[in-house]
């Protein structure tokens, strides 16, 4: 098994956790089975990160389109994502995990969402990692908030618009520090962006998988850095 280079580690690894549906359709299982098994996945893929010494790690966890599932089964995800909060929040502290969440929060149910802003504000000193979770988020709503906020901001005096450039509407995303992925995983063999982080992934490299995210484990994510770090990267330049 080929190994690491520790000087070519992303710093920053994004996650498109798809198939938890399809995983438990194939085992007969309602879909709330396969948010669990997704869930026990995220536990090794955070830890896997740390151990690595993966600086960011992003995960889609709920998408701003996910709001059309049907009741119970948001219902269902809202609940598991309350008792993954409070069951890791131990770890989290314990290895230095900070959790950052970007997306339109507020529509998250209240219960829920005063666990995720405790665990925040709990590990918001931590610094050897940091999880976000996007959650009822959409890269295409993420850059109309940004427009908004820039407008109101003009409005009010703060900004003229010719000031206006790539670095500054990164002042105006969800994550004002937050870098770049370096690298975007997709599980479940799609094709596709899916709305996430669309600005921010201008030059990530992506890695595909057919494997469904509940079977994702620590060795798949090691070959998805080790063919990360036998990439070209060249953001738009064309040498040779």
């Amino acid at each position: 098994m080929n190994t690491l280079d520790p000087k070519k580690l992303p710093k920053h690894v994004a996650v498109i956790m798809d198939g938890n549906g399809r995983w438990a359709k194939k085992r007969g299982l309602s879909r709330v089975k396969g948010h669990e098994k997704g869930a026990e996945a995220v536990r090794e893929i955070v830890r896997a990160s740390r151990e690595i010494g993966i600086s960011w790690l992003t995960l889609y966890s709920f998408s701003e389109e996910n709001w059309k599932r049907s009741k119970m089964e948001i219902r269902a995800l809202m609940n598991l994502l309350k008792r993954f909060l409070r069951s890791e929040l131990k770890e989290m502290q314990d290895n230095g995990i900070r959790l950052r969440s970007i997306g339109r929060l507020e529509k998250l149910p209240q219960d829920t969402r005063k666990v995720l802003l405790q665990t925040m504000e709990k590990t918001a000193a931590n610094r050897a990692m940091t999880l976000t979770l996007a959650l009822s988020y959409g890269g295409r709503q993420e850059i109309v908030d940004a427009i908004r906020r820039m407008v109101s901001a003009i409005e009010k005096g703060n900004l003229s618009a010719k000031d206006i450039s790539e670095d500054m509407v990164q002042e105006f995303l969800y994550a004002v520090d937050m870098p770049d992925p370096d690298l975007l995983i997709r599980t479940s063999g799609e094709y596709r962006i899916s709305n996430f982080l669309l600005w921010q992934i201008a030059y990530t490299e992506i890695y595909i998988t057919p494997t469904l995210w509940p079977d994702f484990g620590k060795e798949e994510f090691i070959a998805a850095i080790l063919d990360f770090q036998k990439r070209d990267r060249r953001f738009g330049d064309a040498r040779e």
